[in-house]
């Protein structure tokens, strides 16, 4: 199903609330609403604030926001290059296979080989076939070698503290 033409844009502050709604969009997709924890405050702060770590784009097609992605920079110590680690990539339902997606996750892997960067990578929920499809047929290869380690809350509070 094509859209309108898909474009790209860098987020701004003022597209704060937006990302707080295609986040939690995504959360339900994901089923984990309940797991966003920030507000319209915490986006702004920490995607547009003076120390921010992230970035974000905003996908829009026929003067419509259609999807976002966040991404920031990782490191490899054996390539000695940065790498780009994309956080989130989230196109609306309605306009799933439209090539938005596609847009967004090439936009950014032209910023990583415009910047040197060694590395293109990202998590996919081991349930999620569309997505893991969508990827694939992108040239991406699982890393299954690699298992994902966390640590939040509060025992991130208690080992930190000793």
């Amino acid at each position: 199903m094509p859209v309108a033409t898909v474009t790209i844009r860098v987020a701004t502050a003022d597209d704060a609330a937006l990302i707080l709604r295609f986040i939690r969009e995504l959360a339900i997709y994901e089923k984990a609403e309940s797991s966003v924890q920030t507000d319209e405050a915490g986006i702004r702060a920490s995607l547009f604030g003076a120390d921010a770590k992230a970035h974000a784009l905003i996908c829009e097609a026929g003067g419509e926001a259609i999807g976002y992605a966040v991404y920031f920079y990782n490191y490899s110590t054996w390539l000695g290059r940065n790498g780009i680690y994309l956080e989130d990539l989230y196109v609306s339902p309605q306009q799933r296979g439209s090539g938005a997606g596609k847009a967004l996750l090439q936009h950014i892997a032209r910023i990583a080989v415009a910047e040197g960067c060694g590395r293109f990578e990202w998590s996919v929920l081991d349930w999620n076939e569309p997505a893991i499809r969508f990827y694939e047929a992108a040239g991406a290869k699982p890393q299954s070698e690699w298992t994902v380690y966390r640590m939040e809350g509060d025992a991130l509070r208690e080992f930190a503290a000793g």
